[in-house]
């Protein structure tokens, strides 16, 4: 299967190279902003450089593949609209309309728990307790906490309108992806100790108790976010639909087993099993 991966060099698309890059069925080709020099650790792939708003380039790097993994997008919730419009509007577009041309059958979309991000700022933080007893599914209203969110609400109902009006592509899945971290971060201890190391707080404050909490709930390590990679691409039976991207973590709030039951997601993680960060 030959797989077009966008943003490649942020945190979920090293995810995919770590984990999926070697497997022998798939033959990726990477687009991103900028390559990388090849003594950096992501350094030596076969990378097309360019911008997902410039129509032309992006398309040609369509042309044959079987599958795309949407990534590359604006992240951050305190983007004002013209950080997210080119990126994450436009660059949507964009990347639907090459997929429609060049006949691509399936359309994996890098959505985000954002989308949904308004239930998390009514109920924290007690909603990171275990016990608290909040689940929000892919059939909840959608309720974006920022211009962000709502460009991926965007995205996921642009996607439904292509494979519903379009022959291409013909599959489309949305994960609305939690906390993917970086490899040195790959735990629920990662946010906090990034903020010790940047000076925003002391281990141990109610602070960095409450970002291990909110980890704890959120993560979704790099292995089981390329597994649930691998699950979209192995499946042939979805047309359009949206699954959680997060691990099997106790006190989560989204919901898996829809993406258990139509995918075969079987996340290995739990950020609960984590009582200290590694050493």
């Amino acid at each position: 299967m030959r797989v077009l991966v966008t943003g490649v060099y942020g945190r979920c698309g090293t995810a995919i190279i770590d984990h999926l890059h070697d497997r022998e069925e798939y033959e990726f080709t990477y687009y991103n902003r900028s390559d990388r020099p090849d003594d950096h650790p992501y350094g030596g792939y076969d990378t097309v450089v360019g911008d997902i708003s410039e129509y032309e380039k992006l398309r040609d790097a369509f042309e044959g593949q079987d599958a795309v993994v949407h990534l590359a997008a604006y992240p951050f919730t305190d983007g004002e609209w013209m950080d997210i419009f080119e990126p994450n509007i436009l660059g949507m577009y964009n990347a639907l309309e090459a997929a429609r041309e060049a006949e691509v059958e399936s359309f994996v979309f890098g959505s985000t728990n954002h989308v949904m991000g308004m239930y998390e700022e009514e109920h924290s933080p007690e909603l990171y307790d275990p016990g608290y007893g909040l689940v929000v599914g892919h059939d909840d209203p959608v309720r974006p906490d920022s211009y962000y969110g709502s460009s991926k609400s965007f995205g996921e109902d642009l996607g439904r309108y292509y494979v519903e009006n379009y022959e291409y592509p013909k599959r489309f899945y949305a994960l609305r992806i939690c906390s993917v971290r970086h490899e040195e971060n790959d735990h629920p201890y990662g946010d906090a100790e990034q903020g010790v190391e940047d000076g925003e707080w002391e281990r141990g404050s109610d602070q960095y108790e409450e970002e291990v909490a909110r980890m704890k709930a959120t993560w979704q390590s790099r292995r089981d976010f390329a597994h649930e990679i691998d699950c979209c691409l192995q499946d042939d039976s979805v047309e359009f639909d949206i699954f959680s991207g997060v691990s099997d973590n106790r006190s989560r709030w989204y919901d898996l087993e829809h993406a258990r039951s139509k995918i075969g997601y079987n996340p290995q993680d739990d950020g609960s099993e984590w009582d200290e960060p590694p050493a």
